[in-house]
Parts: C-alpha cells; sequence; structure tokens
C-alpha cells in the first residue's frame, strides 16, 4: 500500500512533565532531519527538555504531521487540541498501553522510512463535536474517546435525561452515562461494561455508569443521530477525555453529535486492529 505526504515540516509534541522523553525526542528529531524535514517542538514540551520551541496553533498551521511522544494520553490530547488543522499524527509508545501510539521507540527510524516510501496507512477515527450551553454562555468541545457525565461528588448520584433527536428515551440514575466513540470503545467504556467496537466503525455507544436499575444497559446508536443531555435535579460534571472537566448544572443542556471530521492516524500498514486487542487485552492466554 502507498500513501502520498509531502513531509517537510514536522510538529512535535511530548507528555508533559517527563524530561526524560528529551532522548526519544532526538531520534525522532534526527530520523526526519536526515530526510530534509525542519522538525518543530510546541513550546511547553520544548521549555520541558530545554530547547527552543513554537506556539502550539502555529506549530501546527505550519506542521504537514504531527508527532505524539508519550502514551495514548499525549495523543488523545494532541488529536483533541489540534483539530481544527486536521494534520496526520503518528504516535510514538512512550507509554504502557500503545493501543495507539503504536511505534516503539526502537522502530523510529524503520517507520520514519516507510513513511518517506509511502509504506504506511491513514486511519480516520470518529471524533465527537460538543456544544455545552448555559444561560450565559456556550463552549464547543471536541472529545476523541468520550464525553461522560458524572456525579460531582462520591456521596451522590445524578439523573440524566437523555434525548435522541430532540426525542427524550432514557433517564439514567446512578453515577453517570458514557458516550463514547468507536476508538474509546476500549477505555473507560470498556472498564464500566460497555461493548469493545470496531474503530473505523460510525457510532456512538452510550454506557451507564454503576447504573441504580438493572434494566439500563449500553447501547449503540449510529453516528448521525444527535444526543441531547440534560441534568435537571442536581449537579454534575461533564468530562471530555478524562482530560478536561466542566460544571454542568440544571439549567445547562449538553448536545453531542459526530464532528464533521476525525482525527487521521498514521500507522503501519500490516497492524491490525484485532492482533492489537488480543495482546492489550491478554485474549486467549489459554490456547
Amino acid at each position: 500500500m502507498r500513501t502520498k505526504l509531502d513531509i517537510k515540516r514536522v510538529g512535535i509534541v511530548l507528555r508533559p512533565s517527563t524530561p526524560e522523553l528529551k532522548a526519544i525526542f532526538y531520534q525522532v528529531k534526527s530520523s526526519f532531519e536526515k530526510r530534509g524535514a525542519e522538525v518543530l517542538v510546541d513550546a511547553v514540551s520544548a521549555g520541558m527538555i530545554g530547547v527552543l520551541g513554537q506556539e502550539f496553533s502555529r506549530m501546527c498551521e505550519e506542521s504537514d504531521i504531527l508527532v505524539s511522544i508519550g502514551g495514548d494520553g499525549t495523543l488523545i490530547s494532541l488529536a483533541r487540541r489540534s483539530y481544527s488543522f486536521h494534520k496526520p499524527i503518528l504516535g510514538i509508545n512512550a507509554g504502557t498501553l500503545g493501543f495507539l501510539a503504536d511505534i516503539n521507540p526502537t522502530e523510529i527510524e524503520t517507520f520514519v522510512e516507510k513513511l518517506y516510501q509511502g509504506e504506511f496507512r491513514i486511519d480516520e477515527r470518529m471524533m465527537i463535536e460538543g456544544a455545552l450551553s448555559s444561560e450565559k454562555s456556550a463552549k464547543s468541545l471536541y472529545s476523541f474517546n468520550d464525553i461522560v457525565i458524572s456525579r460531582p461528588s462520591i456521596s451522590k448520584m445524578v439523573n440524566i435525561d437523555a434525548y435522541i433527536d430532540k426525542k427524550w428515551f432514557n433517564t439514567y440514575y446512578g453515577d453517570g452515562l458514557i458516550v463514547s466513540t468507536p476508538t474509546g470503545s476500549t477505555a473507560y467504556n470498556l472498564a464500566a461494561g460497555g461493548p469493545v467496537t470496531f474503530p473505523l466503525t460510525d457510532a456512538f455507544i452510550l454506557t451507564p455508569i454503576c447504573p441504580h436499575s438493572l434494566t439500563q444497559r449500553p447501547l449503540v446508536i449510529p453516528a448521525d443521530f444527535e444526543i441531547e443531555i440534560k441534568t435537571p435535579e442536581k449537579e454534575s460534571l461533564v468530562i471530555i477525555d478524562g482530560q478536561e472537566q466542566y460544571d454542568f448544572g440544571p439549567e445547562d443542556t449538553l448536545v453531542i453529535k459526530k464532528a464533521k471530521i476525525g482525527a487521521r492516524l498514521i500507522h503501519r500498514v500490516e497492524r491490525n486492529y484485532f492482533d492489537v486487542l488480543r495482546e492489550k487485552l491478554s485474549w486467549g492466554q489459554g490456547r
């Protein structure tokens, strides 16, 4: 398989508070510079490892591809923050899980060579666009994995009214509700008992968190539906990819729909999702 990318500038983001990633950064930098590319690094990452950097938005705008060095969380954050630039993202796995960032440090030189030879693929992963509205403000949100509506404290439960295409269909009472993308199905959704869904599927997964009823079950619906969330009785929280948090009050509304474009992830041609599942979730160990 041959995919064309004209890579003249590369933007790099590192996992925060991890200065020991400096050595991997220089590996990546050297591999791209050997092939004539200019390497940019965002200002926060640059300050952490003592090099010169650029403001994040400018780096994204000027780069042909973006590289995350860290774990899946670093890649997820980069995909969300760089959403409006729609640049392909390569994940270097310096974490523990590696569901998304699947190039190990020992593979950097070999894979960069394959990038320039066109031996890679780009998967477009569905993302979520959210609109959080209150009487005083409106905020646009983007999510790669999930949007979670959660109770504000461990001692309280929350009532969540859910609507599909403006029609009420359920009220969830319990610890909260996860609205997940297929990519996010192996994250919090999986831990809460939701289904694993092939990542290139266009669907929402709605999974209740510790519901106060045995009849509440996960629901998978096509991504062309619009989901509206309200919590009419109590305060709650809206959590984006486990990384950003917003207050959500009884007068507020959260509208969730499929984002117009997805995240574009660079992978090896031979990468097989089911092999990744079997490895990361230790399936078939007794065989």
